[in-house]
């Protein structure tokens, strides 16, 4: 319970889900995020932080660039659950390439 609490709290911010609606594309650089929150990059840069110490996202670095992912495709759930077409096709993509047969619930 005290997992999902934090979970859902960490995605209880506007700018966060932003970040993430617009990660359901794939990855994205750091430099490409901010701009499109229209927040300053270290804002975004606190908010990235916070997503990827509760698990949420993950990040790799190239060079001087930093790229996030989404990590937890519960997110998608929520974002299905609201009406957001695209996300099926992430997550189908996401099960076929790491190939995991999806459970039911």
């Amino acid at each position: 319970m005290k997992e999902m609490l934090i979970f859902l709290k960490v995605l209880s911010d506007e700018t966060r889900l932003m970040i993430v609606e617009f990660l359901l594309d794939g990855e994205k650089c750091v430099c490409e995020i901010f701009p499109h929150v229209k927040k300053t990059q270290s804002t975004v840069s606190i908010h990235l932080g916070k997503m990827e110490e509760c698990g949420i996202l993950e990040s790799r670095r190239e060079g001087k660039k930093i790229f996030y992912k989404i990590k937890d495709y519960r997110v998608c759930d929520i974002f299905k659950s609201f009406n957001k077409q695209r996300v099926s096709v992430l997550k189908k993509s996401y099960y076929m390439k790491n190939n995991i047969r999806r459970q039911s619930k």
